[in-house]
């Protein structure tokens, strides 16, 4: 599961939830901070100087916190949340996966195209799948059983345009990474997207699903 990528480990911080009051490790949730105009921005690498006031990293509670005047209260001061602040943050951590994915590729550890994930498959070199969201079923079948006899974990929530994007190829439907730090950073940060968005769940596919040309 993509949640596994996101294990606290031991020496990480606890921080408390101002929406639910409920502590978890930092990673776990997002912090965010008061610009000189007193507006709410997040800060996802947790290194912006002032107060922070922290949020389960959940596009609900985001959008919770910014309707209910959570971080007026948090910060103990007039806080302005733009009411489109759970879109904001979603983007934030699509562009931090999306970097990330470009890392891993510059590092030469993607594989992209439908045959050739396959054969990484039944070699055993891959450690992570990549689905586009908009794949089709049928083309993701074959590979998601692979996959599971190797324990190798999958992911689905970004779409076919932003992978071909992010891997500088056309049409990327399936790709598949190797074992590295480049790859566990992506992990980590796909991982944050996909919690973020579905709490843990799968984003579904796309009402027009594409295929691998390839």
């Amino acid at each position: 599961m993509l949640a596994a990528a996101l294990q606290m480990e031991e020496s990480e911080p606890v921080r408390q939830c101002a929406l639910t009051r409920v502590r978890r490790p930092a990673s776990e949730l997002i912090r965010f901070c008061l610009d000189p105009e007193g507006r709410v921005v997040p800060d996802l690498k947790n290194c912006l100087p002032g107060r922070g006031v922290w949020l389960t990293a959940e596009r609900s509670a985001v959008a919770e916190a910014a309707k209910k005047g959570i971080f007026s209260r948090g910060f103990s001061a007039a806080a302005r949340a733009d009411a489109n602040l759970a879109d904001i943050v979603d983007a934030l951590l699509e562009k931090a996966a999306l970097a990330r994915l470009s890392l891993a590729n510059k590092a030469g550890l993607v594989t992209s195209g439908f045959t050739k994930v396959c054969e990484a498959l039944d070699r055993g070199d891959a450690v992570l799948l990549l689905h586009a969201a908009d794949a089709s079923s049928s083309g993701c079948q074959k590979l998601d059983g692979k996959a599971a006899k190797a324990r190798v974990v999958t992911v689905h929530c970004l779409n076919s345009g932003q992978l071909s994007l992010a891997l500088g190829r056309s049409n990327v439907v399936h790709a598949a990474l190797r074992e590295g730090g480049a790859c566990e950073s992506f992990l980590r940060a796909v991982a944050r997207l996909d919690r973020y968005r579905t709490q843990g769940a799968a984003l579904k596919a796309a009402s027009e699903p594409v295929t691998d040309t390839e």
